[in-house]
């Protein structure tokens, strides 16, 4: 039986709302804050020598983008899925860690801990998850509740492993997920549609971000890591990168 026979559609336009202004905001913030020397820092130089990157502008571009995509990916999956999933099964924040949301229907309490897709446990932060769960049922046998938890994915899809023993907790992805928190098999497809033109609004702040901060990195790599000729000081900069 699902969490919720229903939900607020209202509620569930103005939390994705919310979380692109968070998602937008924070990776903004990122890409202003960027500076060469911090990038440069966590590069492989010898992997640019290697593909023959002689060009400034094009290491650059080249770390820009990557940056970029490591960012966002995971802001999003950091501010997008829980207020979302908090309007769905019109729950609220949970004050155990590791739990993200906290419902209470009838007898029952559910434990929700919202990740963005399926592959952000290893052995060690799976262990911790049952950890944190196991800490939270003790609020549901106190108020002498049933208790259920569940780990919900954002997006993707999750099977069902039959071997070994079963875990005391449910993962559940993508459309099963969203159809868990709101009784409604198109939820997963209806939050693009509930997006509308909104993400339309940050185009314009993070594509003049984006640009100041390429402008920025190539004038920052041209006066630290060139020389007087243009071409790249190679041996400056892998001493710059691994050097005591």
């Amino acid at each position: 039986m699902p969490i919720n026979e229903t939900y607020n559609e209202q509620a569930i336009v103005k939390a994705i709302a919310t979380a692109l202004d968070d998602f937008y905001n924070n990776l903004i913030t990122k890409v202003d804050g960027l500076n060469i020397k911090l990038v440069m820092k966590r590069k492989n130089p010898y992997l640019f020598r290697a593909k023959a990157m002689n060009g400034a502008a094009q290491i650059v571009d080249a770390i820009l983008a990557a940056f970029v995509s490591s960012s966002e990916e995971t802001i999003f999956g950091n501010v997008f899925f829980e207020p979302i999933a908090t309007a769905a099964a019109q729950g609220q924040k949970a004050l155990a860690e590791g739990v993200d949301i906290m419902v209470e229907r009838d007898n029952t309490i559910y434990a929700i801990a919202v990740k963005s897709g399926t592959s952000v446990f290893n052995a060690d932060s799976r262990k911790k998850q049952e950890q944190n769960f196991m800490a939270a049922s003790k609020l549901a046998q106190q108020a002498k509740k049933r208790f259920v938890p569940l780990v919900g994915y954002g997006y993707g899809k999750k099977k069902v492993s039959n071997r070994g023993l079963p875990k005391f907790y449910m993962e559940l992805a993508g459309k099963n997920f969203w159809n868990e928190l709101t009784n409604d098999d198109e939820f997963y497809i209806k939050i693009i549609r509930f997006m509308n033109k909104l993400p339309e609004k940050y185009v314009e702040a993070f594509d003049a971000s984006y640009q100041k901060a390429a402008n920025r990195l190539l004038k920052e790599f041209t006066q630290e890591f060139c020389l007087e000729d243009g071409s790249i000081d190679w041996e400056k900069l892998v001493e710059f990168n691994s050097g005591v």
